[in-house]
C-alpha cells in the first residue's frame, strides 16, 4: 500500500467518523420536516410505530452486512438466511408456544453452518464473495423450499408478544435492535479482538506482515452476519402474523444501502456501527414517505436505489481529486494586458 493510498484511507475514515452519523440525522430530521409537510399521514403516531420494528429489523440486518464489509467483503445471502429464519421460526412451532424455543436453537444452528460455509468459501478458499454468497443463499432457498413448501404458516402468541409487542410504549423490537448496537459497538470498538478485526479490514498485507489470522478474522465475520440475520427473521417472525416463505427478499439491496449511507467503506477497514443504525431509520421512513405519497413499489425500489448510489458517490468517491480535475480541463482566460494599445 503505497502512502497516497494510506493517506486517502485514512483521510476517508476521518471522513466517515466526523460525518457520517452526522449526515444521516440530519436526513432523517429532514424526512420528517418534509413529511409534515408533504405526506402527514407517514409521520403520524400509528405510521411511526407500525415502521419502528421493521427498521430495528432491517438496523440488525445492516450491522451484520457491515462486519462483513469491514472485511472488503459482502454478503448476499440475506435474503436466504433471514427467509429460512422466519420458516423455522413459525413451521416447527406451527404455533406451539412450547416448541418455540427449538426453533430458535434450530435457526441459530443453520445460521452457524451458513457462516462457516461462506468463512471458509471466502475467508480460507479465497473465492469471490459475491459468488460465494449467492451460492449459499441458493443453497439456503432450496431448505426454504424444502420444509415450507412456499405456504406460511403463523406466527405463535409468544413469539407475537415478544417480537411484536411493546414495552413502556417502546415497542421490543426496537429494545432488540439498540441492545445489538450496544453489542456490536463494545465487542468490536473496545477490545482487543474488535481492533484487530478492524486492522484486518483495513490493510490485510499489513495484518498478514503483523502475524494477525486475517483468514481467520474474514470468516468469522460471515459467521457473525449471519447470527445477526438470523436473529432479525426471527424477530420478523414475530412482527409478521403470517409471515411468508419469502421474507427476505426485500432485503439484500437495504442491506447494503444502510452500510453504505452509514459511512462504511465498501473496500473495509472501519465500519459504524451507530451511523449504520440511524440510516436504517432514514431508509424504512424514507420508504414510508414514498408510499404515503402513493407511488407504485417499483419507484420505491427505485429511490432506494438512488439512495444507496447516492451514499456510494459521497464516501467513496475522491471529490478532491475531482475538483482538480475539473479545475485542470477548465479554460483560463488570460488576464487583461496591462501595455497601452498603439494608436
Amino acid at each position: 500500500m503505497t502512502a497516497e493510498t494510506t493517506q486517502r484511507r485514512l483521510g476517508s475514515v476521518r471522513f466517515g467518523r466526523s460525518k457520517g452519523l452526522l449526515t444521516m440525522a440530519i436526513s432523517t430530521v429532514v424526512l420528517v420536516l418534509l413529511g409534515f409537510l408533504l405526506a402527514p399521514s407517514s409521520v403520524s403516531q400509528g405510521a411511526i410505530l407500525g415502521m419502528l420494528p421493521f427498521a430495528s429489523v432491517l438496523a440488525i440486518i445492516g450491522l451484520g452486512q457491515m462486519l462483513v464489509v469491514q472485511q472488503g467483503g459482502i454478503d448476499l445471502s440475506v435474503p436466504g438466511a433471514v427467509s429460512l429464519a422466519v420458516v423455522l421460526a413459525t413451521h416447527i412451532p406451527n404455533e406451539n408456544d412450547g416448541l418455540l424455543l427449538p426453533a430458535v436453537l434450530a435457526v441459530y444452528a443453520w445460521a452457524i453452518g451458513a457462516g462457516l460455509l461462506n468463512g471458509l468459501l471466502v475467508g480460507r478458499l479465497g473465492l469471490n464473495p459475491i459468488i460465494a454468497t449467492l451460492g449459499t443463499n441458493a443453497l439456503l432457498f432450496g431448505a426454504v423450499l424444502g420444509i415450507s413448501g412456499g405456504i406460511p404458516r403463523t406466527t405463535t402468541r409468544l413469539l407475537s408478544t415478544i417480537a411484536g409487542g411493546r414495552t413502556v410504549g417502546i415497542p421490543n423490537a426496537v429494545l432488540f435492535a439498540l441492545g445489538f448496537l450496544a453489542l456490536v459497538m463494545l465487542l468490536v470498538k473496545k477490545t482487543v479482538a474488535g481492533r484487530r478485526f478492524e486492522a484486518v479490514g483495513a490493510s490485510p498485507a499489513a495484518a498478514r506482515a503483523t502475524g494477525l489470522r486475517y483468514r481467520t478474522h474474514r470468516g468469522a465475520a460471515y459467521v457473525w452476519s449471519q447470527l445477526l440475520f438470523a436473529t432479525a427473521g426471527i424477530l420478523l417472525a414475530g412482527i409478521t402474523n403470517q409471515p411468508t416463505a419469502f421474507q427476505g427478499n426485500s432485503y439484500l439491496l437495504t442491506s447494503v444501502a444502510v452500510v453504505v449511507l452509514g459511512g462504511t467503506s465498501l473496500l473495509g477497514g472501519r465500519g459504524f456501527p451507530a451511523a449504520t443504525v440511524v440510516a436504517a431509520l432514514f431508509l424504512s421512513q424514507l420508504d414510508q414517505f414514498v408510499l404515503a405519497l402513493g407511488v407504485p413499489f417499483a419507484v420505491r425500489t427505485l429511490v432506494q436505489a438512488a439512495a444507496l448510489a447516492i451514499g456510494v458517490a459521497i464516501y467513496t468517491v475522491d471529490w478532491a481529486a475531482v475538483r482538480r480535475r475539473f479545475t485542470a480541463s477548465s479554460p483560463t482566460v488570460p488576464p487583461p494586458s496591462s501595455t497601452p494599445a498603439v494608436t
